[in-house]
Parts: structure tokens; sequence; C-alpha cells
């Protein structure tokens, strides 16, 4: 059966006549630029346009401009010839200005053709979003991706951002591309959970008791709480109205008598019960036992962000069989390199009646098709990569896209890294069994050993989370990762234990307590089944296919240590 793909940009070929954007008063700039004529066969025709000044020239001693507007459908720029005549130019040229107007498409001047092959002559301008060219911070000049992180709100105005942006689009549309043709169920799982999945703690807690204890504590100088005398006072007024009830029935009074010394009494046992109240209250997170209290936390218990939705996904594939979650996770991990995000997103599928060797396919189709539908579909914005941040990157998709995954065990892969620094070859971190393999010795097996994406499996107990099949020789989990070429690891994943005693030991072997997984424990005490899955860190795809070197770059909106923009 045919990979579904979307229609090529590069091979995208319109009828004479162009339509307007659906839901918008315009016309991609896209839609005309990529054309196999390259736009030339739609000169005559009127249409209106809508983006933002790339570049903007005034010519012929200010009675004309030449302006290169884009819309963010594509890298290309439409060159606009617009008379000052139709607009003020000093109004319409400065780098950033957004643009909507109206115009006739037209063949440029032949000395001008090889340049552009269609230009829009501007008759009418409909909107103009101004700029001060004085005070706008992203200037035509050229600027670092590192500089752009403090205008992370403008940043997607510049060429680069915007091709990640389409590429990590196109990404995600592959992703539920290639799932959904394979029977696998959307599942959205919490971003709010109360178990840890990796067992590491380092999890952004989630709670209001720090709010409440700032509200408290300002509500409390506002109104200060009774002293104790306040209270005596407050009991000693109930005290006394009780003797008047009691004192009254004896007396046998009369009924109306009786009940408002009744209503009395009520009145000063809730003004009690206020003050009581209100002389416990005192400043601070609530304590019990001498730890914070979470009982009177939002959720009544300890809560966090999400670090891997697979855990929840699970409880959906030992139901429904083929499942797969895609949303955001979170790991406070106070880390300043280039590869690591405080907030990032997974794709985590999760197959039931599936070992470890169903997982390692279909990582490795996914992989492909993933790379495959980024040369299909994006090939205008791989090109820019290439020309500007990694000239191998499309030949790096297509090795990918092509190439059968080398497979090693972790055994296997650790002798071919001692056998190389037998060698000669050096590594930062030491090669012995038992290690976790560092991005160095990932990079060296992909790149240097076999120059081919390679899948190494069956990894030490001790170092693999604990819901990993143990395997038969009680050293090894059915663990694997899916390494790549540029960034090491893409893809980690395992077949799960299914077996009750066992999986229980391992929570036990790892300090954890049993209580916030015992929902998860139910999942193999009542119609348990072997099941696989793995987590592919989204980001680090892109970081692959683009080539940019910081993953703070390829997220739209970056959180890291001390940054946590809009």
């Amino acid at each position: 059966m045919a990979e579904p793909t979307l229609p090529s940009l590069n091979n995208l070929t319109l009828s004479d006549t162009i339509t307007e954007a659906e839901f918008s008063q315009r016309v991609l700039i896209r839609s005309i630029l990529c054309r196999s004529d390259s736009g030339a066969g739609l000169a005559g025709q009127t249409i209106k346009v809508g983006g933002w000044v790339k570049k903007g020239r005034e010519q012929g001693k200010g009675t004309f401009a030449f302006l290169e507007l884009n819309d963010g459908s594509c890298p290309s720029n439409l060159q606009l010839i617009i008379y000052a005549d139709v607009a003020p130019l000093g109004q319409v040229v400065p780098t950033g200005t957004c643009l909507h107007v109206e115009g006739v498409l037209q063949m440029p001047p032949e000395d001008k053709q090889g340049k552009q092959s269609i230009e829009l002559k501007v008759v009418k301008v409909l909107e103009v979003g101004s700029v001060d060219p004085a005070k706008y911070p992203l200037p035509k000049t050229r600027l670092t991706l590192e500089f752009l992180r403090d205008y992370v709100h403008l940043r997607p105005r510049t060429n680069t951002i915007s091709a990640i942006a389409r590429i990590r689009n196109a990404l995600a549309y592959a992703t539920h591309t290639f799932f959904q043709k394979h029977g696998f169920l959307y599942v959205h799982t919490p971003i709010i959970t109360t178990s840890d999945c990796e067992g590491a703690g380092e999890m952004f807690q989630v709670t209001t008791l720090i709010n409440e204890a700032e509200k408290l504590e300002k509500e409390l100088v506002k109104n200060p709480p009774p002293s104790q005398e306040d209270v005596d006072l407050a009991r000693s007024v109930v005290k006394e109205k009780g003797e008047i009830v009691a004192k009254l029935k004896s007396d046998k009074a009369g009924k109306p008598e009786i009940t408002a010394a009744v209503a009395e009494l009520t009145k000063a046992k809730e003004n009690l019960s206020k003050v009581e109240e209100r002389f416990k209250l005192k400043p601070g997170i609530p304590k019990k036992d001498g730890k914070v209290d979470y009982g009177q936390d939002f959720f009544a218990r300890q809560a966090f962000l999400t670090v891997s939705g697979q855990l929840q996904v699970e409880t959906f594939a030992c139901a429904l069989s083929s499942v797969y979650t895609f949303g955001p996770t979170f790991r406070a991990e106070n880390s300043h390199t280039s590869r690591h995000l405080a907030e990032f997103w997974m794709v985590e599928p999760e197959i039931a009646f599936a070992d470890i060797e169903d997982d390692m396919k279909c990582a490795e189709a996914y992989v492909r098709f993933l790379c495959q539908w980024l040369l299909d579909n994006c090939l205008d914005d791989m090109e820019f990569m290439v020309e500007k941040f990694d000239k191998k990157a499309i030949e790096r998709l297509k090795m990918v896209a092509s190439t059968n995954f080398v497979r090693l065990s972790y055994t296997e892969a650790v002798t071919i890294l001692e056998e190389a620094v037998s060698k000669g070859h050096k590594f930062e971190n030491k090669v012995e069994w038992g290690i976790d393999l560092a991005s160095e010795h990932e990079k060296y097996l992909t790149e240097t050993k076999f120059e081919s994406p390679v899948i190494v499996y069956n990894y030490p107990k001790g170092i693999k989370a604990f819901y990993m099949k143990v395997n038969p020789d009680k050293k090894t989990v059915a663990a694997m990762d899916v390494l790549v070429p540029k960034v090491g690891e893409l893809i980690g994943g395992s077949q799960r234990e299914e077996n009750y005693e066992v999986i229980k030991e391992r929570i036990l072997e790892m300090g954890l307590p049993l209580e916030p997984y015992e929902w998860y424990l139910d999942l193999r005490r009542y119609g348990t089944v072997k099941h696989s899955g793995f987590g592919l860190g989204f980001e680090r795809m892109i970081l692959f296919a683009t080539g940019i070197d910081n993953i703070r770059d390829v997220i739209p909106f970056p959180r890291y240590p001390g940054r946590a923009d809009l």
C-alpha cells in the first residue's frame, strides 16, 4: 500500500487561476511561487496578498520601491513593486512592516528575470502595520539564534525560525499519519500526575499551598486573628446563653421566649466556631507531624507535571491494544546544555501483544517514515537548512529513510567501544560494561563505526527504569535505544514487565513507594498482557533533521533554567 503524502511544494502545479486561501482574504505566496513554472504562468492575474516585509528599497529617486514580502507559507519571498502615488514609500519600506495589498502579477523586466519569475505590481494598499525602523529589534542583518531567544515573541518572523516551524508542523502531521495508518488510537494522557515514571525525582511540583499561604499571610496582616482572650470571651458567651436557655426551660417559660433564647445561643455558638477557626490560623505552609500537610493541597496529595505519558497510556494499551500519546512533558533538571529543556514534547506509542522485537520494528519504521515525509513535503525548507546550517542535512535524511538500521546488543556495543579504545580512540567517558552510553559513544557507533542508525538493545538492569522486562539472565532488561547520527539517542523504549511479582520487586528495589503505583500494578493483577512501547523526543528529531545545534531553537517557546518567557 502506497504511503500517504502531502502534495510536494516543489512539484505543486496550479491551474491558470488561483483562489484565495480559505478563511483569509489573500492568496498564499507559496501558491504563487511553488509552481512548476515558479509563478510565471500567472502573469496578468489580479490578487490580494498579505505578509511582512523582509527587505525594502526605494528606487527611481523615491518614485517607487521594491519590497520582498513573506507570509510564512514558504521560505520564498514575493517581490512587490509599489509606486509613490499608491502609498507613502517611507511607510511600507521598513523591514517588519505588515502589508495587505492588492495588485497585478506581472513578469519582471528581462534583465531581472533570473532573480524573479513573477512579481506583484501593487495597485492598492489595503492595510499597513507600520514599524519604527529605529526601534524594531529584528533588522534585516543576520542575527544569531542565541540573540533571537531574547525576542521569542518576534523570532518566528525570521527565515530560520519560520522554516523550523514548518518542519516541526510537518513532523507532527507525519507522526499522526504514521500511527493512524497503522491502526493506533491517539490518547490524551494527563499533564498533572501523582506518579514518577522515571523514578528520578526531577519533577515540577503542582501545588496551591504556597499561593494559599501567601493569601492567608496578607489576610492575617489586614485582619489579625483573635487572641486567646477573645476565644475565652466567646466561650463564656456561649456558656452564659446556654445557662439562660436551661433556666427558661426549668422555669417552664413560654415557647416564644425559649425560642428566642435558643436562637441567641445558636448565634453565640456559630460565633465561637468562627473565632476558634481563625484562632487556629497560622501563617506559612500547613504542617502535620513536622511535614508538609499535602492533605490540605488542591488535590489532597502531592502532584507533579508529568515526565512521561507512558504509564498512563499503558492503561489504554491494556484495553485497546495499539495506542499513542503525543504531548508536552517536563523535567526539573537544572541543566544548561544544548540538549536539555525543562518542557519538551514526546511521542509515545504502546503496543499490546508485542515484544522487544516488535518494538524495534515499529521504532525503525516510524523514524524512516518521518525522514521520507520531510523529503517529500518539506524539501524547500530542508534546502534552506542545508544552505544555512548543515550541508549534510538532506543527505542524512535520505540515508536514514533508505537504510536498514544496524542492531546490536548492549554487550556487543560495549565490546566495539572497548576495541576502539584499544586502537587509540579516546573517549572522555570511561567505557565498561554497566555504564549508560554517553553521547560520544552513541555518535561513535552511528557516525564512525557503522555510518548508519543503530539500535542497541538488552541494557543492564541497573541503569534502566523499573517497568522494563527483566531478561532470563537477570542482569539485563529488554530495553532498546535508537541511535542516529548528529544527535545520538533519538528513541528509548522497552518491552514492559508484565509479571506482577517481578515488577513489584523492581519498584521496591529502586526505593520507590508502592502506593502511587498500585493502579499500575493492577494492570498486572487483572488480565496482564505482554506489551511494549517507546518514546521519541520530538525536539531531538527536529535537531536531527535540521542540523540546528541547540534544542532551544527548535521549540516555539523554550523553557530552561532561568527562562520561561511569555
